[in-house]
């Protein structure tokens, strides 16, 4: 294990621990740490931490300065007076903390207690209020003594943990306890009971602490948590504690519940170890009344769940054990309340409501990301406590997605396979709406094998869906999906080289041309587009002014207008005295189609 100053890296559990207290980090925050700190005292490249990251993978150095960012937040580092990473202008980082070996043994910590989150006013809750409604009467029913279990589902920042906090709030002053536990995805998979002993700790230390650590250490020893002060604790105990019986837990959990309701609340189990999820089926199964609500959160199992926490669910649900609130996004008048919210004020700038919206498509975290990224960039403005304004326009699309929103994104896309990402990769290409022939063209792979993998990872992905199929001009057929979320494309497309984008986009554009070989004109607008964003800008010339010749033939003269123009604002950009030629070509087509 590694030291430096008050701080230890657990290579084993992938964590850092400060002062006895574990401190949880992303897969890719911990790599960077790990490696600055076996590499201490000399220069690590911006090129060396992304090939060593991310080999083979084109990623925007952003992406790194963003991870070294939150990794100072972490270690209350400061980038002018550098304690631990000291940043090298324009070439890299070096650890400058002295770094030592450490052979202590892990010590498992807990937190004190479960606390509440922050009293904040029910208008900062959006849009929830069936939901909220459900989990009451879900509480209601179990005070009464019927065990409830409630799965809330969504994607990544669509709510989850802000309807759990509100609800938990909302009733703060009831007579439940509250016994808390968080899956955590560098650990998940190798600790098992992570989040059930962290519920299990808050529990011990709760106000109720003392009778939860005597019902335990009667009825399940095991599940007493470490560091209990209770004589169960001791050392004559502990072969007894070793051994875990989901079993004993529940007695004891029901136990606990007859003199006062419990509330369990586990999150994110999408990262949840099997052990868990049997403690989860074992407390929903259990055939005897008791005065318990088990509250837990994951991800949309359309996505990249473990199959285990499906599989579980659909039983749950089959054998009406369970029930499932999924959030949705937010509509547009929900989005216009969380602005007028956030900003303190009704009238909001002008555009701002629609332009947010369309970007965030209605998820909560992504309004929010977007609006404090156009208050960084200064879109909107305000004088000290005057009103918020709108400062210059909107940015367009292409100027990139807010830096909190592509980490997060890029965490997701980085959890899956090499192949699964270069589909996806390939997929961004056309717009959010993507079809499989397009993304075989672009990877130069069979179509049939593609369009099963696309299937694949529209089972598999919450953000991408099967939209439905198209009959191409040769006979044959070819699924096409969508991006539920238009920043993932995004992202995806971004973090591909500049080459081989162009690459790719010459492929799928030579593919169209094949597949409406005699009809060219038809889709000269999208080959065109592709030949564009590739750098091509003679050949993306060239097919919109074959285009507008047709349309011409045809009498379609406002159809080959518009070409020509689009074709003439493209020759801007080649180069050398071709350019000249070209633009004179196109000005007297123009002059044909008007005259």
């Amino acid at each position: 294990m590694k030291q430096f100053e008050s701080f230890r890296l657990d290579t084993q559990n992938e964590c850092l621990w400060c002062d006895g207290a574990q401190i949880p980090l992303p897969p890719k925050q911990f790599g960077i740490l790990r490696y600055l700190v076996e590499n201490p005292g000399r220069l690590i490249t911006h090129d060396e931490l992304l090939d060593h990251l991310w080999p083979e993978t084109y990623v925007q150095p952003q992406v790194l300065r963003t991870y070294v960012l939150e990794l100072r937040k972490v270690l209350g580092d400061d980038v002018g007076s550098p304690r631990y990473i000291q940043t090298v202008p324009k070439r890299g980082y070096t650890f400058v903390a002295r770094v030592t070996e450490s052979a202590e043994a892990r010590i498992i910590a807990f937190p004190p207690a479960f606390t509440l989150p922050p009293p904040e006013p029910d208008s900062c809750f959006i849009d929830r209020e069936d939901e909220m409604r459900r989990l009451q009467a879900a509480l209601d029913a179990a005070t009464q003594g019927q065990r409830q279990v409630v799965c809330v589902a969504g994607g990544a920042g669509i709510g989850k943990t802000a309807l759990v906090d509100a609800f938990l709030r909302r009733n703060q002053a009831a007579p439940v306890t509250v016994a808390r536990g968080q899956c955590v995805e560098a650990l998940g998979a190798r600790e098992e009971y992570y989040p059930v002993m962290e519920a299990l700790a808050h529990l011990c230390a709760s106000p109720d602490g003392d009778r939860a650590c005597r019902v335990l250490a009667r009825v399940a020893p095991g599940w007493l948590p470490p560091g209990s002060d209770d004589p169960a604790a001791s050392q004559e105990s502990a072969p007894a504690r070793s051994v875990r019986m989901p079993g004993e837990l529940c007695s004891a959990f029901e136990e606990l519940a007859a003199d006062k309701p419990l509330l369990l609340v586990f999150e994110d189990l999408h990262w949840a170890d099997e052990a868990t999820l049997g403690v989860v089926s074992a407390l929903a199964r259990r055939r005897t009344p008791g005065r318990l609500m088990l509250l837990i959160t994951y991800r949309a199992l359309d996505g990249t769940a473990d199959p285990a926490l499906k599989l579980l669910k659909q039983d749950l649900l089959m054998r009406r054990l369970c029930i499932e609130l999924n959030l949705g996004p937010l509509d547009r008048e929900a989005v216009i309340r969380m602005l007028s919210r956030e900003l303190g004020q009704e009238a909001l700038p002008q555009g701002l409501a629609e332009f947010v919206y369309e970007r965030s498509e209605g998820n909560p975290l992504f309004v929010k990301a977007m609006l404090e990224h156009l208050i960084a960039e200064r879109y909107i403005t305000r004088d000290q406590d005057g009103p918020w304004r709108q400062r210059g326009p909107f940015p367009e699309s292409e100027s990139g997605v807010p830096a909190q929103l592509s980490q997060m994104i890029e965490l997701e896309i980085e959890r899956l396979g090499a192949d699964d990402q270069r589909i996806l990769e390939a997929a961004s290409l056309m717009t959010v709406v993507f079809p499989a022939w397009a993304v075989a063209a672009a990877l130069e792979e069979d179509p049939a094998e593609i369009d099963e993998a696309c299937d694949d990872l529209a089972r598999r992905l919450y953000f991408v869906r099967r939209a439905g199929e198209d009959e191409l001009p040769d006979g044959s057929r070819s699924a096409f999906y969508v991006f539920a979320h238009g920043l993932y494309r995004e992202v995806l497309y971004q973090r591909q080289s500049a080459s081989r984008r162009a690459r790719r986009h010459t492929r799928i554009a030579e593919r169209l041309a094949e597949l409406f070989a005699g009809r060219e004109a038809n889709v000269a607008p999208e080959m065109a587009m592709h030949y564009e964003a590739a750098g091509n800008w003679q050949r993306a010339v060239s097919v919109l002014v074959s285009a507008a010749q047709d349309a011409r033939e045809r009498l379609a003269a406002p159809e080959a207008e518009a070409l020509l123009e689009r074709a003439l604002r493209l020759a801007e950009n080649v180069a050398g005295p071709q350019r000249r030629v070209i633009e004179d070509e196109i000005r007297a087509e123009l002059g044909a189609v008007r005259g």
